[in-house]
């Protein structure tokens, strides 16, 4: 799939957001291992903490389904350039260590990274694999 269709996928997810608290719409569409894109918006609840951003949203939806693969996310906002927060980032890092990011306004204006260009010196799953198997060798 190319970029632009991910990120028309993701502007229209950003329609779905359920914002009453602070009006700002984000939406993301993310591309699986397997090719199949999820969608998700993200959706504000009253008590704030469970609020959940789109990033979120989509990549629990596939991972509710069994997709572990994160290959590229596409993110939108109403402002110019919405980055994902850092629990966002923490979250794609988990499915996702050589993810692309892109950064759309729309399908003509966009910026594309690599993750680890978002979230250097990340932490992930064999971090805890390699920190297990260090004290068994201890």
């Amino acid at each position: 799939m190319n970029d632009k269709k991910l990120i028309k996928a993701a502007l229209e997810a950003k329609e779905m957001a359920h914002v009453p608290y602070s009006g700002f719409h984000v939406g993301a569409a993310v591309l699986m291992e397997d090719d199949k894109v999820y969608t998700g918006c993200n959706i504000e609840i009253a008590s704030y903490s469970p609020t959940i951003c789109a990033e979120r949203t989509a990549i629990f939806k596939a991972v509710s389904e069994g997709k572990k693969k994160v290959k590229a996310i596409a993110i939108v906002g109403d402002s110019k350039h919405t980055y994902p927060c850092g629990v966002c980032r923490q979250v794609i890092r988990e499915f996702g260590k050589d993810a692309k990011v892109i950064i759309a306004n729309d399908e003509q204006d966009y910026l594309v990274y690599q993750l680890e260009e978002l979230l250097p010196h990340s932490f992930g799953p064999e971090d805890l694999a390699n920190s297990s198997r260090e004290e068994e060798d201890v």
